[in-house]
């Protein structure tokens, strides 16, 4: 049987992960992050599935041999998370194993579901691995800022479109507050509209995850770039260590973060399969 985790349990999850494992899972354990968390046993865990709350995907955790989870697992997609994903609008499910050693299992598990996997590549930057000379020339119009709570707050309504940077941040950020108290993050604005954003996304002790997003008529003029340097500048200041996780085969992102010195620490591999 697998049951959800009260927040205010997460902690038992702790000893399950991987200390070489993706920072998303340890910011939603430790609280951090929004994100929901199913177990094999409520009083003492072995094996969990957490789902994290910006509905981008499952992280498997703990024990990856237990067969009284894992005979679980397709049940508990069919009965709990298919009808919660249907809701708001999640027609995939996207899962990995926060150690390596969940691949095979997924693979097993989920062998009748039509599944598909592909790659991911994590980097981090140091303060002797930035490259200084990598800040580009951005068309003219365009204005680097900082988000600060007046900014997002909009109350003279100069943003014609705050609401995407509002969705944004609460995709990972249970209340604004909690960003503005953990993160940081910059954007870009074209004629009174964010256009282009760069914020920390899952956050623990000093390590950021960044997080970017542009929209699509003003990529390919190095937006993401120039707010990223901004970004890990911050970082640097206030002696936090910068973390990139994305698609190997985004490569405009890979590109990004290889021009600003981010080195590549560690791969892992994603599993996906229709809800249906």
């Amino acid at each position: 049987m697998i049951t959800e985790l009260k927040k205010s349990d997460f902690y038992k999850c702790r000893d399950l992960l991987f200390e070489q494992g993706q920072i998303d899972a340890k910011a939603i354990v430790e609280g951090v992050n929004p994100g929901r968390i199913f177990v094999d046993d409520i009083a003492s865990p072995t094996s969990g599935l957490i789902w994290l709350g910006n509905n981008d995907g499952f992280i498997f955790i703990g024990n990856e041999r237990n067969e009284g989870f894992n005979s679980n697992l397709n049940t508990l997609i069919d009965t709990v998370i298919k009808p919660e994903a249907m809701k708001v609008g999640l027609t995939w499910f996207e899962g990995i194993g926060e150690d390596s050693k969940w691949d095979e299992t997924i693979k097993k598990v989920f062998e009748n579901r039509g599944l598909g996997s592909w790659n991911q590549k994590v980097y981090t930057l140091h303060k002797s691995d930035y490259n200084h000379n990598s800040h580009p020339s951005i068309e003219e119009g365009y204005t680097i800022v900082k988000i600060s709570e007046p900014f997002f707050n909009n109350r003279d309504k100069s943003n014609e479109n705050i609401d995407f940077l509002h969705s944004n941040i609460l995709d990972f950020w249970s209340l604004p507050q909690s960003f503005f108290n953990e993160g940081i993050g910059y954007c870009a604005v074209y004629k009174n509209r964010v256009v282009s954003l760069c914020t920390s996304g899952f956050v623990v002790n000093n390590v950021h995850a960044i997080n970017i997003e542009t929209l699509e008529e003003h990529q390919g003029k190095k937006l993401a770039q120039k707010l990223a340097l901004s970004f890990v500048e911050e970082c640097f200041t206030n002696n936090f260590v910068p973390y990139w996780d994305c698609m190997e085969s985004n490569k405009p992102s890979v590109a990004v973060a290889e021009k600003v010195g981010f080195r590549n620490i560690f791969g892992y591999k994603g599993y996906e399969f229709k809800l249906e």
